[in-house]
């Protein structure tokens, strides 16, 4: 099995190093750099408006670090008379470690829509919700909680900056090295993934097994024409999960 890691930043190279000590050969190509988002300054002042009770939600271990390091820059706190919310118990507890606050996530579906079950989603009258997020994302949670009474407010902390030079050769050099498994954290990643893929070598694309992290993204690789026993839904999001699901592969694969 060779793989190919399109998580951006130090995680994707996480995850490479992981495979490589259990003897997977793997290779990080980030489709995408991470970088501050534009909105950030406007933090501290939006969450001070906030009210006691109000919900902040943290969409990634990015919005994460960079909501985190901001108001530790500006020397503002998490408040304690907020309620914090992250999609997975990973992010859950890196979201409570940075901000020292009790952090609530869904046990049984790690998205927006376990996000929409729990208890403390169901009426939202007169709720405030601060979405931390990149420059754009799925629109659901708003959504749901804006027609359950809620007021919603995206705040963008970090935006994707995509990698421009050669991107296409790129791909194609895994192609060339035995590149037969991908890796795929988002929605995004896929779609540019398939985009920036030559024409002649998306055959070969189709037929790599895609591990991804949510039947969402599972549905838009069918579409794009995978075929549903080649896609591989890992069951959370983390390094470790992922890692878990090449090596659960690799041993039905014996």
């Amino acid at each position: 099995m060779n793989v190919l890691i399109t998580r951006p930043d130090h995680r994707g190279q996480e995850l490479v190093e992981m495979l490589n000590q259990h003897q997977i050969f793997a290779i990080h190509q980030p489709l995408f750099t991470i970088e501050a988002g534009t909105e950030l300054p406007q933090l501290p002042s939006v969450m001070a408006r906030l009210n006691a009770g109000d919900y902040v939600f943290a969409v990634s271990k990015h919005a994460i670090d960079f909501a985190s390091t901001t108001l530790e820059q500006t020397g503002f706190h998490y408040r304690a008379d907020l309620n914090y919310f992250a999609v997975g118990q990973q992010s859950a507890q890196y979201f409570s470690s940075r901000s020292e606050q009790s952090v609530r996530y869904p046990i049984a579906s790690e998205n927006s829509e376990g996000l929409l079950l729990l208890d403390e989603m169901q009426d939202l009258s007169g709720k405030n919700l601060l979405i931390l997020r990149a420059e754009t994302g799925r629109d659901l949670l708003a959504e749901i909680a804006i027609s359950r009474g809620a007021e919603v407010q995206y705040l963008e902390c970090y935006r994707r900056k995509y990698v421009e030079e050669n991107i296409a050769e790129k791909i194609s050099l895994c192609k060339r090295v035995g590149v037969d498994t991908i890796v795929v954290t988002s929605g995004d990643i896929l779609t540019t993934l398939y985009e920036q893929t030559a024409e002649e070598d998306r055959v070969w694309l189709s037929e790599c097994r895609l591990i991804v992290v949510s039947q969402r993204i599972a549905k838009m690789a069918y579409k794009l024409g995978w075929e549903q026993n080649n896609v591989i839904l890992s069951e959370k999001a983390d390094n470790n999960s992922l890692l878990e699901t090449v090596l659960n592969m690799i041993e039905k694969s014996n």
